[in-house]
C-alpha cells in the first residue's frame, strides 16, 4: 500500500506544480486557457508548437517558468513510473493486486474531482497569489476573481456586420450598459484600437467590440438586426436587466436593501 499511497502523493504534488505554473504564466499576461495548456504541455514534457509556445519562448519570465516545470515534470513522471511499478511487484508478491488497483482508483478519482471543484480553485489561487507576492515580482492579481468570469460573464469579442442593429450608433445611441453590456475597446479594419471609447464614439460595420457582459446576452446582441424588431429587442433587454439587478437587490444583506427603498 505504500506505493500507492505515494503514487497519489506525487499525483497530488504535479497537480499543485501545474497550477502554480499556469498562475505564474497568466500574471505574464497569458489568457487562462493558454496558460494551463502550456504548463501542462511543459510538464508532461508534449511538446505542442503553437503561436502561444513562441510567445512564451520569447518572454524571459515565461521561459524560465517553462524551464523549471519541464525540469520538475521530468523529475515527477520518473517518480510516477517507479512507483507504479513498485506498485505492481509488490502487489502480485502479496496477492493484493486487485486491492491496490481499487486504491488507486479510488485515489485519481478523488483527485480529479477536487482539480474540478471552483471553490478549491480559487481558495488555491489565493493562497499561489499570497505567496507568488511575497516571494516572486510579479502582479498577483487574480484577475479571473476580479472580473466574476466564472457567474456567466466573460470578455468576448463581437464582430459587427452590415445590416446589424448597432451599425452606424454611437456608444451613447446604443446605451449598451443599460443592458449589461460594457464596451472595453473597439477594434477597427487597418489595426485602430480605441480603448476605453466614450459615448461619441461611433460603431460602423467591420468593427470588432471586445465586450464585457454575460455570454448569452453577447450572443442575442450578435444575432439582433436593425430596425423595429432589433429596437424591441433592445427594450427588452435593458427590462431583463433590470429585473437582475433589482433580484441582485432583493438577495442582498438586509442592510443594504434598506438602502434601496425610496423615500416618500
Amino acid at each position: 500500500m505504500v506505493p500507492v499511497f505515494s503514487l497519489l502523493i506525487v499525483a497530488t504534488l504535479s497537480m499543485v506544480v501545474m497550477r502554480i505554473a499556469a498562475m505564474a504564466l497568466m500574471l505574464t499576461g497569458l489568457s487562462r486557457e493558454s496558460a494551463r495548456f502550456q504548463a501542462r504541455s511543459a510538464f508532461t514534457g508534449t511538446g505542442f508548437t503553437t503561436v502561444e509556445a513562441e510567445s512564451v519562448i520569447g518572454h524571459p519570465v515565461r521561459r524560465r517558468i517553462i524551464m523549471l516545470l519541464m525540469l520538475v515534470g521530468n523529475v515527477g513522471l520518473a517518480t510516477v513510473m517507479a512507483t507504479i511499478v513498485l506498485s505492481v511487484l509488490g502487489a502480485g508478491q502479496g496477492g493484493n493486486l486487485i486491492f491496490s488497483v481499487l486504491w488507486l482508483t479510488a485515489g485519481l478519482a478523488a483527485l480529479t474531482a477536487l482539480s474540478m471543484s471552483r471553490r478549491l480553485e480559487v481558495w488555491m489561487n489565493r493562497l499561489i497569489a499570497r505567496n507568488l507576492k511575497r516571494w516572486a515580482h510579479l502582479d498577483v492579481t487574480d484577475y479571473v476573481a476580479v472580473l466574476q468570469l466564472h457567474k456567466g460573464y466573460a470578455v468576448s469579442e463581437m464582430k459587427v456586420e452590415k445590416g446589424d442593429w448597432l451599425d452606424g450608433k454611437t456608444l451613447a445611441e446604443a446605451a449598451l450598459p443599460r443592458e449589461g453590456v460594457l464596451v472595453l475597446g473597439i477594434s477597427r479594419p487597418g489595426g485602430v484600437y480605441i480603448g476605453a471609447p466614450g459615448g461619441e464614439d461611433r460603431i460602423t460595420a467591420g468593427d470588432t467590440l471586445i465586450l464585457y457582459s454575460a455570454l448569452t446576452r453577447v450572443q442575442e446582441l450578435d444575432r439582433r438586426r436593425a430596425g423595429e424588431e432589433g429596437e424591441s429587442a433592445h427594450g427588452r433587454a435593458m427590462l431583463e436587466h433590470l429585473g437582475e439587478i433589482e433580484k441582485d437587490r432583493e438577495t442582498d444583506s438586509p442592510d443594504k436593501k434598506k438602502s434601496y427603498i425610496p423615500r416618500k
